[in-house]
């Protein structure tokens, strides 16, 4: 008999039939961000597929849990080539699964990436340091913290939880906080991850962990988008990842901007590069120059 295999859940916006593109959502955050990209899809012929991590059981690990999100894309893409966005702790996925997908992937936007721990004294640098340290050296405290931010987000003040993690908005995420919308998207994330608080946990564990060795084998063409005043995951990892990974092509670090405030600031532009009938040919620093303008 064959055996049925599991589901994983996935959101798409954009094109329907347009380039696929697969976006990688943060952590804390869920599939439901990619909404932001679905006007800028539409208008440039991209499908944008984001797939829902919490679906898959959370004993999934380590390498066989990247395999299994690179064989779903590549059932759902049937050969077609296929670009990566990586968004915050989504990167940090987008650069494991990217490994699994043996040369498949044409292209890696990497937008307020977090970059591995163990490369460089980061971890004091970056807000949620205490999570981060609690995940490292007490796993058991960490999984019953996440159940109470699960607690939170679902059941008891989810406006809470969107205040404790946004307490430390820098630059022009403390415009988005005070946005109803940015602050509806995001607590309707919350209250996604958090329903399954051991997916959460899988992918935070899994961070903390060293994995700057990885690094290396990344030869795909690969963009970095980073918000000069990003306090989430601090600007000298842009930097890092520049230096660490084969493939660079180009840094694109945005002033005045943060965390979510560089994606959104980012995505427009990501779409217009990755529309397979732009034909873009413009060197990188004059593409600095006209963000840099913007801001």
């Amino acid at each position: 008999m064959r055996s049925l295999k599991q589901i994983v859940e996935y959101h798409q916006f954009g094109a329907a039939d347009g380039h696929p593109v697969i976006y990688f959502h943060g952590t804390p955050g869920s599939a439901e961000e990619c909404q932001v990209f679905d006007r800028y899809g539409k208008a440039n012929n991209l499908v944008i597929i984001c797939y829902d991590r919490s679906t898959l059981d959370p004993q999934l690990e380590g390498v066989a849990y990247y395999q299994r999100i690179a064989d779903e894309i590549t059932d759902k893409v049937a050969g077609k080539p296929v670009d990566f966005v990586g968004f915050s702790m989504g990167a940090f996925i987008a650069l494991q699964v990217c490994q699994a997908m043996n040369g498949k992937v044409r292209s890696l936007h990497l937008v307020s990436a977090a970059a591995p721990l163990d490369a460089d004294n980061f971890i004091d640098l970056m807000a949620g340091k205490a999570v981060f340290r609690l995940a490292q050296h007490n796993p058991f405290t960490f999984l019953l913290l996440a159940r109470l931010q699960g607690c939170l987000a679902r059941r008891i003040f989810p406006g809470l939880l969107f205040h404790m993690l946004f307490s430390s908005a820098a630059g022009e995420d403390k415009t988005l906080v005070a946005d109803k919308s940015f602050r509806a998207t995001i607590i309707r994330g919350l209250k996604t991850c958090f329903n399954h608080p051991q997916a959460y946990v899988r992918d935070i564990k899994a961070y903390v962990q060293p994995w700057k060795e990885s690094l290396p084998d990344i030869t795909v063409s690969t963009t970095i988008w980073h918000g000069a005043k990003d306090n989430w995951s601090p600007a000298a990892m842009a930097e890092y990842l520049e230096s660490a990974i084969p493939g660079w092509a180009s840094t694109e670090v945005l002033n005045d901007l943060s965390h979510y405030s560089c994606l959104y600031r980012a995505i427009p532009e990501i779409c217009r590069q990755l529309n397979p009938a732009s034909g873009d040919q413009r060197d990188h620093s004059t593409l600095s120059e006209d963000i840099h303008a913007e801001n």
